[in-house]
């Protein structure tokens, strides 16, 4: 952080040469979708009421629908955020190639919470190995990248010029390409920090949000790595449309930061609306006096609420609390709030001996928001998911578990009704260089040299 000297007057930050005015940013194309046109839910799946039932079409590892087949990425990229961005692009059909270092991208080895990493963002991907700091690895590199339309990387500013594989240089041979380069801040005054996810939580405002007043606490998962991940996949959607008009590629960038202001912007227009900070979200006012967690019977704990009049008193009914339904203190959603202390301390005493199971049966039956305290593990028995195809098989390619299989998570979106599934277990290091030289023209003996030379493996 930068400092002005004492008694030194502090100069406005003047808008960055270059930026686009209203009019200068690349345009929607017209004749898209209007809102009004926006696809309807689908019919036939199953109601509220019906017990979970397997659906049939669920999609096997080719039949789901791949609108980006036929595209080639390749992606320079480690941890989460740039491999994100390559997932996406690859659960919906692109072949993507992960240049790894030669003994393999790091993210591999992590240990404690970011040993799920590696096997969750690279599915559907083929892995190559490549030293590019000998000459002989930068070089296939660069040809590798020339045969792409989308080349995407997660490095600090200047890292890739260094192997000539920045926008500039590759652009200079393939005016069509897509880079999209994902970094922790979009050029300005930042940009040469290095950040992290927690960094940027720290410094925009999220840990605030989330922590109770005086904690800061970072939300419980990668969140703006993950979610830049994916505007970086828009970008790149975005301008491959461009591309189809104007025949040009563009340069995409997308930042951790820049994410992290966008999650709280709704903080930030908050205080520009009503002039008071937002509190952060454990000690913030609620507008409605039953949104609660409350313990009940063996200690488990269920999150209920009622957010309207009609809600409240259907609330009461389920479960038989006649005497607050009738209470006229409590008649209106404002007055709840006025006396939720008083109310909030009653219900926890009526709840505490109540069974989760049998609140959650009484909540789901009557139309009102609810949720069991789930963790993380327990939607491995989500019986939703397990019903709708939420979650596939995947073989692990490292660690202890090398060679097993699990379930892992899948994009939460439907393409004509089918959920978009592992095509391509996470690569092993390498597994596809021998392959992917040959289909670049190198030649049995120009491979066999390559490794001795142990500029791919």
């Amino acid at each position: 952080m930068s400092h002005s000297a004492p008694g030194q007057a502090h100069p406005a930050p003047q808008p960055l040469a270059g930026l686009p005015s209203r009019e200068s940013a690349p345009q929607a194309l017209p004749g898209l979708p209007s809102q009004g046109s926006a696809p309807q839910p689908l019919a036939g799946l199953p109601s509220r009421e019906s017990a979970p039932q397997p659906l049939a079409g669920l999609p096997s590892r080719e039949s789901a629908p791949q609108p980006l087949a036929g595209l080639r990425v390749v992606e320079f990229t480690h941890m989460v955020m740039g491999p994100t961005c390559g997932m996406v692009l690859a659960d919906m059909g692109a072949e993507v190639i992960k240049v790894e270092p030669i003994d393999g991208d790091r993210t591999r080895f992590l240990l404690g919470a970011g040993t799920g990493f590696f096997p969750m963002f690279n599915r559907n991907k083929k892995s190559i190995a490549i030293d590019l700091q000998k000459p002989e690895g930068a070089a296939v590199a660069r040809k590798l990248a020339a045969s792409a339309d989308i080349v995407a990387e997660n490095f600090k500013p200047g890292t890739m010029a260094k192997y000539g594989l920045d926008y500039a240089a590759l652009a200079e041979r393939n005016p069509r390409l897509i880079y999209v380069a994902h970094k922790g801040f979009l050029p300005g005054p930042y940009e040469h920090r290095t950040a992290l996810d927690e960094v940027v939580q720290m410094m925009g405002g999220l840990a605030y949000m989330t922590g109770r007043p005086g904690d800061p606490l970072r939300a419980g998962s990668s969140v703006n790595d993950i979610m830049g991940g994916l505007f970086g996949a828009i970008g790149a959607l975005g301008a491959l449309v461009q591309r189809g008009i104007t025949g040009k590629g563009m340069e995409v960038q997308s930042a951790l930061f820049e994410n992290n202001v966008f999650l709280v912007g709704q903080h930030m227009l908050q205080f520009a609306m009503t002039g008071k900070p937002a509190d952060p979200m454990p000690a913030r006012v609620s507008p409605w006096a039953v949104y609660d967690v409350f313990t009940v019977q063996g200690g488990e704990q269920i999150f209920l609420c009622a957010v309207s009049d009609s809600q409240w008193v259907t609330f009461c009914d389920v479960l038989g609390f006649a005497d607050l339904k009738s209470d006229p203190t409590l008649a209106t959603n404002n007055q709840r709030v006025e006396q939720r202390e008083r109310l909030l301390k009653a219900l926890r005493e009526r709840l505490a001996n109540r069974n989760a199971a049998e609140l959650t049966r009484l909540m789901e039956d009557a139309g009102l928001p609810f949720a069991p305290i789930g963790k993380p593990q327990d939607l491995y028995q989500d019986p939703h998911l397990l019903a709708t195809g939420g979650l596939a098989d995947m073989r692990l390619p490292d660690g202890a578990k090398a060679g097993q299989s699990v379930k892992t998570t899948l994009l939460p979106i439907t393409l004509d009704g089918q959920r978009l599934g592992v095509r391509l277990d996470p690569p092993m290091r390498g597994e596809h260089t021998d392959s992917l030289l040959a289909a670049l023209g190198y030649s049995k003996q120009q491979i066999a040299t390559l490794r001795a030379q142990a500029a791919v493996a």
